[in-house]
């Protein structure tokens, strides 16, 4: 089961895999992987930290405050956070988690060749997968080889199925925990 969540920036497709990610611990699943995240300055994006879901480990992958490294829009990348925290994530979440997740196949971590390696380890894994996929990806090569992987379920995230969203992608990558128990009325 591999399963690709995206849509417009900011509409909540961070905020789906992390329910995601809090339901299966709650049930006892096993899930790794890395998500993405806006750091705020006295309520102004300043940039994007990356964190490992399992360990907690952080780092700040892209900042307007960074001279050097590749660019996407005002933030300078930092390569080797992207490397040292959402690689390692991955990389670990394929070696020992029943679920990876990844937060997200976007522009600044597709600078990173570690990264696109992990990710189609991820991929090709039998574990099952959630990522979150920039809504331009059919205009990056490697996203759309992601895209077109033989059968990847896409949800499109939008404001009217987000609240729903979680629930959902939970009962497709787990019906028997996740799927109500049947009701039965007494007549």
């Amino acid at each position: 089961m591999k399963i690709l969540v995206t849509g417009r920036p900011g509409v909540g497709k961070t905020t789906v895999v992390s329910k995601i990610a809090e339901g299966l611990r709650e049930k006892g699943v096993s899930v790794g992987g890395m998500i993405t995240y806006e750091a705020r300055e006295k309520g102004v994006r300043t940039g994007f930290v990356v964190e490992d879901l399992k360990t907690g480990l952080k780092g700040v992958m892209a900042s307007v405050g960074y001279a050097s490294g590749p660019r996407v829009g005002k933030y300078g990348v930092d390569i080797g956070e992207i490397e040292r925290v959402g690689v390692k994530a991955i990389e670990d979440a394929v070696a020992g988690d029943e679920v990876i997740i990844m937060d997200e196949i976007g522009p600044m971590e597709l600078y990173s060749n570690a990264f696109k390696t992990a990710v189609s380890r991820a991929f090709s894994s039998p574990k099952k997968v959630v990522a979150t996929i920039h809504y331009r990806a059919s205009q990056n090569p490697f996203c759309r080889r992601i895209v077109s992987l033989e059968g990847i379920l896409t949800y499109v995230v939008k404001p009217d199925n987000r609240d729903a969203l979680p629930r959902i992608i939970l009962r497709q990558l787990f019906p028997t925990y996740f799927n109500p128990a049947p009701h039965y009325d007494r007549h």
